[in-house]
C-alpha cells in the first residue's frame, strides 16, 4: 500500500510481566522479525501502547513497572533524547504533517499510565461470563476517576487548538463504542463526556478517531446533537485472529465488522475543493472489508453530514 505513515496502536508486543528483562526480550523478538524490518523500510512508523506492551492485562496507573516500561518503549521506538515525549510522564505525543492547506495533526494518547482502576463487575467470572453477557467491568461514576490524567488533559486541550484541517486522534482503546463491559472509554463515562465537551469547547474540526485492542475491526459513527458526526476506525488484530464468534454489541457500529487479521487506512483525497476522507479496513491480502468515504466539510460544526459511499 506504501502509506505515508504507519501507526501501531498498542499490544505491539505481548509482555505481561514485572521483569524488565522479559519485556526487553519481547522487543528484541519483534526487532528480529523480517516483516517488521520490511515495514520500517517502507514508511515512517510511530506507536502508542496498550495493556500488553504497557506490561499487564487491563493495567492502569497502579502498574508498578510503568516507568521502566516507559523507558523501554521510548528506546525501542527510537524517540529522540531531546523529544518532549521523554520529559513528561506517560508516552503521549502529537505531530503535524503537510503544508498549511493540507495539514494533518496526529494525536497519540496514553490511556494507561494515568488511568484510574476499572470498576469490577461482581457478576462476571472468567469461566461463565456474566448474566447480561457483557464483560468483566462496569461503568465508573467516580468524579475523580481519570483516563488521561490532569497533565495530559491540559496538553490535549492545547493540541486541539493547534491549526489543522484533519485531526486523527489515536487511542489504544475504543472511544465511541457503546458500553460492553470490556475496556473502552465507556468504562469512564464522565471522561468520555469530558472528551466530547473538549472537542466542542476548542471548536476542533476534522476529528477522526483510530483505535485497536478488540481483535476485530469495525467503524463506529457517533451522532451527537449540535455536533458533526464523529467517526472511529477500529483495526485489530494485525496478526492475531479473533475467535470466530459475534463480537460485543455496538449501537454505533456502521456497517459490517470483520473478525480476521486486518489493518486500517485513512486516505485523504486532497485534490478536491472539498477533500474526501476514505476510511477502510483491509484484510491481510489487501482486499477491502469495510469502507466509507466522507467529505471534510461534513466534519465541521454547522455543516450537514455528507457521506459518500465508494462505488467499489
Amino acid at each position: 500500500m506504501k502509506p505515508d505513515l504507519f501507526v501501531f496502536l498498542g499490544d505491539n508486543i505481548y509482555a505481561d510481566t514485572k521483569d524488565a528483562r522479559v519485556m526487553a526480550g519481547k522487543y528484541r523478538e519483534l526487532d528480529k522479525s523480517s516483516l517488521f524490518q520490511r515495514l520500517l523500510k517502507t514508511c515512517p512508523v510511530v506507536a502508542i501502547w496498550d495493556d500488553h506492551d504497557y506490561g499487564k492485562n487491563d493495567a492502569g496507573a497502579d502498574y508498578i513497572m510503568k516507568e521502566t516500561s516507559r523507558q523501554l518503549f521510548l528506546d525501542f521506538w527510537g524517540v529522540p533524547e531531546d523529544s518532549p515525549r521523554r520529559k513528561h510522564p506517560g508516552i503521549y505525543d502529537s505531530m503535524l504533517f503537510g503544508p498549511e492547506n493540507r495539514r494533518v495533526q496526529l494525536i497519540l494518547l496514553d490511556t494507561r499510565y494515568f488511568r484510574s482502576p476499572l470498576r469490577r463487575n461482581p457478576d462476571w467470572s472468567a469461566k461463565h461470563g456474566s448474566k447480561d453477557r457483557t464483560g468483566p467491568y462496569l461503568p465508573s461514576e467516580d468524579e475523580k476517576a481519570t483516563i488521561l490524567g490532569a497533565e495530559q488533559w491540559e496538553w490535549l486541550a492545547d493540541q486541539l487548538r493547534t491549526p489543522a484541517r484533519v485531526r486523527i486522534i489515536a487511542s489504544s482503546i475504543q472511544v465511541l463504542a457503546q458500553f460492553n463491559g470490556w475496556e473502552s472509554w465507556a468504562n469512564f463515562p464522565l471522561e468520555k463526556a469530558r472528551l466530547l465537551r473538549l472537542l466542542r469547547e476548542t471548536r476542533a474540526e476534522g476529528v477522526l478517531f483510530i483505535s485497536g485492542d478488540r481483535h476485530f475491526a469495525e467503524l463506529s459513527v457517533y451522532p451527537r446533537q449540535g455536533f458533526y458526526p464523529l467517526h472511529e476506525l477500529t483495526s485489530s488484530g494485525l496478526n492475531i485472529r479473533f475467535p470466530d464468534e459475534i463480537p460485543s454489541e455496538n449501537a454505533f457500529r456502521a456497517g459490517p465488522y470483520y473478525l480476521k487479521e486486518n489493518f486500517g487506512m485513512v486516505h485523504i483525497h486532497w485534490e478536491r475543493n472539498d477533500p474526501l476522507i476514505e476510511l477502510t479496513i483491509f484484510d491481510e491480502k489487501g482486499s477491502r472489508k469495510i469502507s466509507t468515504m466522507l467529505s471534510l466539510s461534513s466534519l465541521q460544526f454547522g455543516k450537514a453530514p455528507k457521506v459518500v459511499t465508494p462505488g467499489r
